[in-house]
């Protein structure tokens, strides 16, 4: 995907693709399981880091890899590229919340509730929008999707606010490791730079989050691990309760915004 979206400088030079694709046999292997160590812990860029951060791999029969690097080296990238990146990872990310096995739905909202909610919200540009349960990233990517359609991919919009919402407008956190790579990696894919962190946000970790204009999030169900309350010291009315302790929670942090009609809303 770096390779593809010419962002291969943020790969140290001799763990990229070409390094892996010319290899072979034990050699790719050994090469490949030596990468994801690399990658995932000495690397200048904190993202692709996070991305990496303790990966490892099931495979262990060298002729498996070969073929399954071969076949993404002959994928057509070009028309990948027209139809989006992002979009397509999207597709991979909501196939496998549907197999039931995989687990992977707790983390996946899917995407026709999200485009409601977001359309109802109408973010706009200018906004801190937040989402303190980011799974893989959905309510954040729908929001920057709603406001480029509205601002032309936001070239309607005056240089320094193009930056804002590049790097500063959308961010959150996500409590499991395994959906942050996955968090980051989609953000990476459609052009988002801002922080989605690795944390509980029901601890201090939450505590540290910016005031949001906008709150898009499908909070987490049941009881916190262990039936314990929250860590942070915020709470006006303690509660295991997850869906509760992020009502309240997020009702304090988020900012007025106006509506059109004049009004106030969250």
């Amino acid at each position: 995907m770096a390779k593809e979206t010419d962002t291969e400088s943020q790969i140290p030079e001799g763990y990229r693709w070409e390094s892996l694709v010319t290899l072979e046999g034990i050699e790719q292997l050994n090469f490949y399981r030596a990468a994801l160590l690399k990658l995932g812990s000495d690397t200048n860029s904190p993202r692709i880091q996070a991305i990496f951060a303790n990966a490892q791999t099931a495979l262990k029969q060298p002729r498996i890899l070969n073929k399954l690097v071969k076949s993404i080296d002959e994928l057509d990238w070009y028309s990948a590229k027209e139809e989006g990146l992002g979009d397509l990872y999207e597709g991979l990310l909501e196939k496998n919340a549907s197999e039931k096995k995989s687990g992977a739905g707790q983390y996946f909202t899917p995407r026709p509730l999200i485009d409601c909610m977001v359309n109802l919200i109408k973010p706009q540009p200018g906004e801190l929008i937040q989402d303190p349960a980011a799974g893989t990233g959905g309510f954040l990517i729908a929001a920057d999707r709603y406001i480029k359609e509205r601002t032309e991919d936001l070239f309607d919009l005056p240089t320094e606010l193009q930056e804002f919402q590049r790097v500063k407008a959308f961010y959150g956190i996500e409590l499991v490791q395994d959906a942050h790579r996955l968090l980051l990696m989609n953000v990476l894919l459609h052009g988002i730079e801002g922080e989605v962190s690795l944390g509980d946000t029901l601890s201090n970790d939450g505590q540290r989050l910016k005031t949001a204009n906008v709150i898009l999030t499908n909070p987490p169900f049941g009881t916190k691990k262990g039936g314990g309350l929250p860590s942070r010291d915020d709470f006006t009315y303690p509660t295991s309760n997850k869906q509760l302790a992020f009502f309240t929670t997020h009702l304090s942090g988020i900012e007025a915004r106006r509506t059109r009609s004049g009004g106030f809303t969250g």
